[in-house]
């Protein structure tokens, strides 16, 4: 046989236009779920939230020598709960408007339109 006859063997393999068409829809699925999961909004309020707890913590906790070393504010304690404030802020954010799904491409839409 010659090189030019020989078939390579991922020729045997078809795809019906339903399958690709599912296969596509589960990508875009969990594309969407991706950017939700990893949305910036979550990471950064997850972390405001974490740390205010901590530093919260310590201002409850502080010695009468560490406020008078800040001029007699608690400024671990009001860090701490500005933190939390902004870290729940940027939850609250995400909770009431979540990021939309990926729009599919144009000509997607144009098919859907000619229908």
């Amino acid at each position: 046989m010659t090189e030019h006859s020989r078939r390579p063997e991922h020729e045997h393999f078809h795809y019906s236009e339903e399958d690709v068409q599912r296969e596509v829809t589960e990508l875009e699925g969990k594309s969407a779920t991706a950017a939700r999961i990893f949305d910036l909004r979550r990471i950064i309020g997850g972390l405001f939230v974490v740390y205010g707890v901590m530093v919260t913590i310590v201002g409850i906790t502080d010695s009468q020598a560490a406020i008078d070393k800040a001029q007699g504010i608690n400024i671990n304690l009001w860090t701490g709960i500005g933190m939390l404030l902004l870290g729940i802020f940027f939850l609250a954010w995400l909770k009431l408007r979540p990021t939309p799904p990926p729009l599919p491409p144009a000509e997607e839409q144009e098919e859907k339109q000619a229908e």
